[in-house]
């Protein structure tokens, strides 16, 4: 009797452990004792990433795309459908355009995070964000049109994909101004809606004397509550009001919906065991990337990690051998201090993220590690 391991997502995480365990389980696939499948909604695997760089100019969209297919081992199947519901006591999936549900023996969720600007009001209309393709080319073209102005970058909802992504794109900002001469005629300032400008506080205490010896203003204890389009202003749940030329957020996030109604936890992020990444209370279900509750950064270098730790286990299980692969927590980020300086930093559950002094050395291998990253994906790093 065939196993089949189901993968619901065909992001960082989703896409590196079919590899992984395409890899691991050539005999048994070939014996036709394992099939596993991937399903994703879409053609096309996103780096997401690379829209930071398109506002800036420095990136093209396509860089961020590639198809799925190509990036997936062969002995993977591939499924383009919406999986909108999953009944964990029958062990099936249910799909758009599928007639009968899909049955499954294992499942990993890894649906990732979606944003949600909705959720404060005008939002939409008044504001811009880097965290998608259209948003990164509409911000790139308002950018290069503006000729002075308060910029306000605001960081509406946590948590949020990339954590550093905030802190790198005001940076950026400062020094893309400060190379074209422009930026006395330009106000920055930076909110983040606790006390502190970063979620960590061993990198709020790096990047806050960063912030301050650049003249970028700080706002902390901002919680977005409405924008105003027509009055270009801001306004905070505390009553502090911003006015604003240019308004740049990282919206508000959720996990999937497909989580939320299927009952396997709330807004749409799996609880689970933040050692095996097995989800709490449900048999035969791992969840990995942004979709887990681990306490850990939704970045791709943490789905990559628990990808990796996820396909051991599968594999050990598949084999009825102990499962003892467990997740420590790594993560690690590269973080952009300028257009041509970056720094670097690397934790887990136990370490500390201790951030490196920036250097040219470190920009020029995170552009690196973005280049190599389609290698990575298809497993190969």
């Amino acid at each position: 009797m065939t196993e089949h391991i189901a993968v619901v997502g065909g992001g960082t995480g989703g896409t590196v452990l079919a590899n992984n365990l395409a890899e691991k389980l050539v005999p048994e696939i070939e014996s036709e004792g394992v099939e596993i499948t991937l399903f994703n909604d879409g053609p096309d695997h996103v780096y997401k990433p690379v829209w930071l760089y398109v506002a800036f100019g420095q990136r093209e969209p396509e860089d961020g795309r590639r198809p799925l297919r190509e990036l997936v081992d062969d002995r993977v199947d591939i499924r383009q459908d919406y999986v909108f519901n999953i009944d964990y006591e029958k062990k099936e999936l249910e799909l758009v355009d599928a007639i009968e549900p899909v049955a499954y023996d294992k499942l990993v969720v890894a649906t990732g995070s979606q944003l949600d600007p909705e959720r404060v009001p005008g939002l939409v209309e008044g504001g811009h964000h880097f965290y998608g393709e259209d948003g990164a080319q509409a911000l790139r073209d308002e950018l290069l049109t503006m000729d002075g102005g308060h910029v306000v970058l605001s960081v509406v909802g946590s948590p949020h994909m990339c954590p550093a992504a905030p802190l790198e794109f005001v940076f950026m900002l400062d020094d893309w101004l400060r190379e074209r001469g422009r930026r006395d005629d330009f106000e920055l300032t930076y909110t983040y809606p606790i006390m502190r400008v970063h979620g960590n506080e061993h990198i709020a205490e790096w990047a806050h004397p960063r912030l301050e010896a650049r003249d970028i203003a700080i706002e902390t204890m901002f919680n977005a509550e409405a924008v105003d389009p027509e009055a270009q202003t801001i306004t905070s749940m505390e009553q502090t009001e911003l006015e604003y030329d240019l308004l740049v957020t990282i919206p508000p996030h959720t996990g999937s919906d497909l989580i939320e109604e299927a009952g396997l936890g709330d807004g749409g992020w799996v609880d689970v065991d933040k050692h095996t990444l097995e989800a709490t209370g449900f048999e035969d279900i791992y969840a990995i990337g942004d979709a887990a509750q681990t306490g850990v950064p939704k970045a791709g270098s943490a789905a990559h990690y628990q990808a990796n730790v996820v396909a051991q286990r599968l594999a050990s299980e598949v084999r009825g051998q102990p499962a003892t692969a467990v997740y420590g927590g790594k993560t690690i980020c590269f973080i952009e201090t300028g257009m041509d300086d970056a720094t670097f930093v690397e934790f887990d559950y136990e370490r500390p993220p201790n951030p490196s002094e920036p250097t040219r050395a470190m920009h020029w291998s995170k552009l690196a590690y973005n280049e190599s990253y389609w290698l990575t994906a298809r497993g190969l790093l």
